[in-house]
């Protein structure tokens, strides 16, 4: 799966198109149009014509070279600076053990991944670009036929992008956060089938996260398809929907919720329904603890950990100023889901026990439960966002973040663009450079070689 366990996954998990991705269904048309080329070259036994000027300084003869049949070397790589967190590699993987070769006269598919010669990188592994093109970090190299491989090249850099993007962007969202959980929210804002593999590279960042910084922050996706590739669940709790269907009533949905779902699931308030962020959370925290205490006091403790309240969270849109916030005039600082709202919302959970009226002995227990409550921010959140959280010490203890984690971007910092380039092609036996001009033949010491049959 990655760097942290030096497994790979295997097609079993990725279930490819393969008889369509075989047949050039997901390539771009140029390189349908080179592979039938050389192809058609290779049936003729055509030898090389043109100018070899390139060859001049060698002893190499361009007659050698049977073009229909040529061997490449092409490297792989991305040029995000200061770095990237890849994923994608194994699917890219699982692509050359399941598609390399050529269908035959008969239409019968031959494979040929067994000629291929492999190198790549783990998932989890981290490249760094300083903007210098001859020190590139690629991902993989592949030494093989090109005809082979040709039709190959836009779903592997298409896999190595996105998932290299939305592991990067999770992770530098992580380090905004400084350990925080970022609950990985992007579902919504792009097509189902893309779920599996964007909550797999979340998963990637996090790990990686962990790795870097000593942390123990676990991995939430909000569905089942974003853990599919490494065993994770989705989690959630109440939608603005579910509020709506309770006529508004935040308290009567939570207890409804509280009710119904396994303890195991965490309690978390979304309280901004009505724009009025404090008054709803206090409602809730009072209607939820009144249960738990009756629980408790009937000696029922399972039916008390039902009216745990985990959480709040807060998710006032950026066009409204929440009313429990006085005015300040600047939008900036009233609107959305801003640091004094949070402030406001945790002074209010953490003293709310003083007002009930409770005996003696259970206002300590009250305060823990109120000061337990944990406040997740969402809506619009994004790493200059969180800087600025953070860097005020506010009070949030969990992130909810969608459509920043998925950006790619040149102005925002976030273009994890994969290119492939040929940069060797084989001549009588010997490894000649032939990378197009401005590009050339880079090292990775975390390339390893791969072995393809288990895939």
């Amino acid at each position: 799966m990655s760097i942290f366990n030096q497994q790979r996954l295997t097609n079993d998990v990725f279930k490819l198109d393969v008889d369509r991705m075989r047949r050039g269904w997901y390539s771009d048309k140029y390189f349908i149009n080179i592979a039938n080329t050389l192809r058609k070259l290779a049936a003729t036994n055509y030898r090389f014509q043109g100018d070899a000027s390139r060859l001049a300084n060698t002893n190499l003869s361009p007659a050698d070279l049977r073009t229909g049949d040529v061997w490449v070397e092409m490297q792989i790589f991305n040029r995000r600076q200061p770095k990237t967190v890849v994923a994608g590699v194994d699917k890219a993987l699982s692509m050359l053990r399941h598609c390399t070769g050529y269908f035959d006269d008969d239409g019968a598919f031959v494979e040929t991944w067994q000629n291929l010669e492999v190198t790549a990188v783990h998932d989890g592994t981290i490249t760094h670009y300083d903007g210098d093109i001859t020190r590139l970090q690629p991902v993989m190299k592949i030494r093989g036929r090109y005809r082979d491989i040709a039709l190959l090249e836009t779903p592997m850099l298409g896999a190595l992008t996105r998932g290299s993007r939305i592991a990067t962007n999770v992770y530098n969202t992580l380090v905004a956060a400084r350990g925080k959980p970022v609950l990985f929210f992007p579902a919504r804002f792009d097509a189902h089938e893309v779920q599996a593999a964007d909550g797999y590279a979340y998963d990637i960042a996090v790990k990686r996260f962990n790795h870097d910084y000593g942390g123990h922050v676990a991995s939430f996706v909000s569905t089942d398809a974003q853990g599919d590739w490494w065993g994770g669940l989705g989690g959630g709790t109440v939608a603005h929907a579910a509020i709506a269907s309770f006529l508004g009533d935040t308290v009567e949905a939570m207890l409804a919720f509280a009710a119904t779902q396994d303890a195991a699931v965490p309690r978390v308030a979304l309280v901004d329904f009505n724009n009025d962020s404090v008054g709803t959370s206090l409602a809730v925290l009072k209607a939820m603890f009144a249960r738990y205490r009756a629980a408790i006091v009937a000696g029922d403790t399972v039916a008390a950990q039902k009216y745990v309240l985990f959480g709040v969270r807060l998710d006032t849109s950026g066009s409204l100023r929440d009313i429990s916030l006085p005015p300040l005039g600047d939008k900036k600082l009233d609107n959305g889901v801003n640091p004094r709202l949070v402030w406001t919302v945790r002074q209010a959970l953490d003293h709310a026990w003083a007002s009930w009226q409770l005996p003696v002995e259970w206002q300590a227990r009250a305060q823990e439960y109120c000061q337990n409550v944990k406040i997740v921010v969402s809506g619009g959140f994004n790493p200059e966002k969180i800087k600025q959280f953070e860097s005020l010490s506010v009070p949030a203890d969990i992130y909810g973040v969608g459509s920043s984690l998925m950006s790619n971007d040149d102005y925002l910092g976030t273009n994890t663009d994969f290119t492939a380039d040929v940069v060797q092609v084989r001549l009588a036996g010997e490894w000649v450079p032939m990378a197009k001009v401005g590009r050339f033949a880079c090292e990775n010491p975390d390339l390893e070689p791969v072995d393809l049959s288990p895939l």
